[in-house]
Formats: structure tokens, C-alpha cells, sequence
């Protein structure tokens, strides 16, 4: 049995000081909503998605700023011995590294022929589109030799591993298929319930009790600190493919200041309703048209699901009406974003609705005069109306017949009686299909 290990000369980083050895700590970097929006493009389109990553990705960047490096240990000159390097290049630990190889990698890009997106910075395209994130590239087109010279070009001038067909991309694993992509993380749950001890656990059909009332419990016993957190941090990554877990998780993470056995008994709860759903995933048709639309609260659709939020407002609402209409704003913002996004695609919208399920929300909106009642609801939020205004979007009220209960806002209880786990889990898959209708 034969045994490589890598050596790799890594800087300490949190050595340097800012404003003296270096400026910007940071490199863009693509969003989960602008990789499932490719996703669901790319399976609209019917071409599929490939995947390269290029080896030492952040050694081919060069740095602007003058960076010192002391000489490594039993890799000292004996010549200098008291010198110390001058980097030219990047070096993994570096707080420009990341930043220094995207210059490079755009730079490349930019000269090959692609336009970078115009609100996606990670977004480039020639014919239909490259995604990249640090080092993963997803690439894809619609034409095979198109993809095939990328891929060339991109291997003469760095040194790639081409992974071919993108089926694991950031603890995502995607199928693509005739009928459509398929993108689940049931690896990534398997190993955090290993990780949780808690592979052997009784399975749950719903991650919550409807009965369930979290709060404070300043009186009940504490516990550890660094494990409720481990145990929500990972929770949290796997809403990238489960919004049906998303309020849940949110709600017990508001209690990693002090959590008590109650929120831990809570969050084991979430675990066990994974060990009896962990191959759920978002899945995105290949045949369809191209709409778009928001939703703010309240409406399940079968529809690809690209974005979806459940969180604690900025602002304290003192009425349901604001409430709704903060809601309303968020989903604007969101919605432009997409919007813009998907433009670079060559996607062209004109009114794009936005369903609220509040006659009042509308109203406010839709109704220039200042309301005595409404004075002290942010300036930053009517922006709403401003872009209600300019014909952007189109506010469109949910009758009440369509007003159903809303996972993103509180839990659920599967009332199945005298049935099988298969068809219970039929059930829950067609509850959890599509809950915010965005791009079909």
C-alpha cells in the first residue's frame, strides 16, 4: 500500500495588519440562489452542466501589494539566513489570495470573449454561461463544441481536473437527467447524523410539533454552548436543498446565546425527522415556460424553487399590515435581483406579479397618501412602491381559497392516519414540492 501527503507551504494569515500588508480580505464569490437559478436554467434548456476545478487555484494569482514572507522552517538559506521572501504570487493563507486569483480568472475570462453579469459578478457568459466559485467552475452551453473549446482553453492556460458532468458541487449532489435535475444533499445528511450521534434515532414525520413554543427558558438546564451551535451551523447549510426544515432551523437558531435542553430537544427533533426524509432535494423540470413571479407569504405552487427566505424582520412591525408590508419589500428586492440576473440569460420580463396575501399591504403600496398609521414604517421599505409605481411589478392579492398554511411561517402536523411510511412520504413531498413560485 502506497501513501502520498501533499506539502504545501501556507502563510499565517492572521499575521498581517490592516493598512499595512494588505487591503481587501475578501473575493467575490457566488450565491446558492445564482447557482440554482443556473441549475434550473440549464434543465429548462435541456443541455447539461459540466464541472472542472482548477488544482492550487489560489498559487495562480498574482498580488498588487508588497507581502514578506520569513523563510520556512528547514528551509532556510544559509546564504541570507536573516532575509525574508518577497511574494509575487499569491499563497494559500493570504488574505488576498482568494481576491488575487478571481482577477486572474476574470481577466482570462474577460479576454477569451465572456461578459461578466451585470449584478452576478461570478457570472460569466459566451453563449449560455460559466458559474465559478473560488476554484469550482460549473460550465455549460448549448452548443458541445462550444463547451469542448472552453474547456480546452481553460486547460492550456491553467492546470485543470476535469471532473466532467457536475454532480457534486459544495456538499450538493445533482442529477441531471432527461425529465429534469435533481439536487439533494442526502450524503451530507447521513454524516451529520453520524456526526450528531444520532443515526440510530427514532424517524419523525414532521421536524416540529405544532404544540411545540420555544422560548427563552431561562429556568431550564443549560447545555453545551459548542454543540447546539455545531448542530445548528450544520442544519443550517442543509437548507440549501430543504426549506422544509428552514423555519425550524431559524427558530432554535435565535437561542445559540444560551440554549437549554428544550431548544436541543427541539433541534434532535429536526434530526430525526431527517434519518426519515434524507434524500429530499429541489428538483427542476426540463420542459416548461419561462415565468417569473414572488411570492410573500401563503401559496404552494409546483413550480422550480430557486429562493427562499424565513427569518426575524430588521424592523419591529407594530401591525400585521406592516409586517406584510415589510415582507412585501424584501420579496421586491429579491425579485429585482432575479430579475436582473436572469436577463443576462437572455430572459426578458415585463410586469412581474407579486403575490401578497394582504388586502391592507396592497393598499399602502398602492396608495401614494401618507397615513397617519403607517408614518413610522421605514423610508427604506417603500421602495416597494416606488417600483409598484414605475411598472416593475405587479402587486396581486391570494384569495383566501389559496391561502394555506405556510411552512416558512410555522410548523406543520401531517394528519395521515391507517397509512403506510410510503405513502406518508408521498404526502410530504407533494406538501413541500414547490412553496414560492419563482421560476418555471
Amino acid at each position: 500500500m502506497v501513501v502520498r501527503n501533499k506539502a504545501r507551504l501556507v502563510a499565517q494569515g492572521f499575521c498581517q495588519k490592516e493598512g499595512i500588508d494588505y487591503e481587501e480580505t475578501f473575493a467575490p464569490i457566488a450565491r446558492l440562489e445564482a447557482i440554482r437559478i443556473l441549475l434550473a436554467f440549464a434543465a429548462s434548456k435541456g443541455f447539461k452542466l459540466q464541472q472542472m476545478d482548477v488544482k492550487s487555484a489560489f498559487l495562480n494569482g498574482f498580488i498588487e501589494e508588497e507581502v514578506y514572507v520569513r523563510q520556512p522552517p528547514g528551509f532556510e538559506s544559509a546564504k541570507f539566513p536573516d532575509r525574508v521572501y518577497k511574494l509575487r504570487k499569491a499563497l494559500y493563507g493570504l488574505k488576498q489570495a482568494p481576491r488575487a486569483w478571481y482577477a486572474r480568472l476574470k481577466s482570462f475570462l474577460l479576454k477569451f470573449g465572456f461578459v461578466m453579469g451585470s449584478v452576478d459578478k461570478t457570472l460569466f457568459l459566451l453563449s449560455r454561461g460559466v458559474q465559478i466559485d473560488v476554484d469550482d467552475i460549473i460550465f455549460g452551453g448549448s452548443s458541445h463544441a462550444l463547451v469542448s473549446s472552453f474547456a480546452e482553453q481553460m486547460s492550456r492556460e491553467f492546470e485543470m481536473s476535469l471532473m466532467g458532468e457536475l454532480q457534486f458541487f459544495l456538499g450538493l449532489q445533482i442529477k441531471q437527467g432527461l425529465e429534469g435535475t435533481f439536487v439533494h444533499q442526502a450524503k451530507y445528511t447521513r454524516d451529520i447524523l453520524k456526526k450528531f450521534n444520532m443515526g440510530d434515532s427514532k424517524p419523525m414525520t414532521i421536524p416540529m410539533s405544532t404544540n411545540t413554543a420555544l422560548d427563552a427558558d431561562e429556568d431550564g438546564e443549560a447545555v453545551d454552548e459548542k454543540e447546539f451551535r455545531g448542530m445548528i451551523s450544520s442544519l443550517l447549510y442543509l437548507t440549501a436543498t430543504r426549506p422544509d426544515i428552514q423555519f425550524v432551523v431559524c427558530l432554535c437558531a435565535r437561542y445559540q446565546a444560551s440554549p437549554r435542553t428544550s431548544h436541543r430537544q427541539t433541534v434532535k427533533c429536526i434530526f430525526r425527522y431527517l434519518k426519515f426524509t434524507p434524500e429530499l432535494g429541489l428538483w427542476y423540470f426540463s420542459e416548461g415556460s419561462q415565468m417569473l413571479t414572488m411570492l410573500a407569504a401563503g401559496l404552494i405552487a409546483r413550480t422550480s424553487l430557486v429562493s427562499w427566505s424565513s427569518r426575524k424582520q430588521a424592523s419591529v412591525a407594530l401591525s400585521t399590515t406592516e409586517a406584510e408590508y415589510v415582507a412585501a419589500a424584501s420579496c421586491c428586492s429579491e425579485l429585482l435581483w432575479m430579475k436582473a440576473t436572469l436577463s443576462n440569460f437572455g430572459l426578458r420580463f415585463g410586469i412581474i406579479p407579486l403575490l401578497v396575501d394582504s388586502t391592507s399591504a396592497i393598499s399602502v403600496a398602492k396608495n401614494p397618501v401618507l397615513h397617519s398609521r403607517t408614518k413610522h414604517i421605514d423610508v427604506r421599505f417603500h421602495f416597494l412602491r416606488d417600483h409598484y409605481e414605475k411598472g416593475d411589478i405587479d402587486l396581486i392579492h391570494v384569495v383566501s381559497a389559496n391561502q394555506l398554511a405556510d411552512i416558512f411561517t410555522k410548523p406543520l402536523e401531517l394528519q395521515v392516519e391507517g397509512v403506510d411510511n410510503a405513502l406518508i412520504m408521498g404526502e410530504i413531498k407533494s406538501q413541500w414540492t414547490g412553496l414560492i413560485a419563482l421560476l418555471v
